[in-house]
């Protein structure tokens, strides 16, 4: 049996302090609002912790136009929020197309309508 090695876990500090402000924006906010609402406090929530972020960044490249992220923190963690029933594959290839595109190793998944808040970690495996 093996354990988690936390030295393998990628910017498991920020991203654990990224989840915490999910959580805190899901408490407040409960499950049944707009996605833009969840930004909007969640943005207040990355601005309060003095975190490093751009918001609605263009995420393209030379060979892909037009993506655009909800949150890169830090230059490191790509954020894509959601407010939907449930995650699809489709949302899943989303955020694997927009950490290729912008060359980041972490993103993170968060659907704010779940009934209890599960943050996905998504790995861009091509780094």
């Amino acid at each position: 049996m093996t354990r988690n090695n936390p030295e393998k876990i990628i910017y498991s500090e920020l991203s654990y302090v990224i989840n915490g402000l999910c959580f805190k924006v899901q408490g407040e906010l409960g499950r049944f609002c707009r996605e833009k609402q969840y930004c909007d406090a969640l943005e207040r929530k990355l601005q309060e912790a003095g975190l490093n972020y751009k918001r609605e960044s263009d995420v393209s490249n030379e060979y892909v136009d037009g993506n655009i992220a909800d949150f890169v923190i830090d230059g490191k963690i790509l954020l894509e929020a959601k407010s939907v029933p449930y995650i699809t594959k489709k949302d899943y290839f989303q955020v694997q197309r927009y950490l290729h595109s912008a060359g980041l190793k972490l993103g993170l998944l968060v659907n704010f309508r779940s009934l209890y808040l599960k943050p996905k970690r998504i790995i861009n495996a091509a780094l």
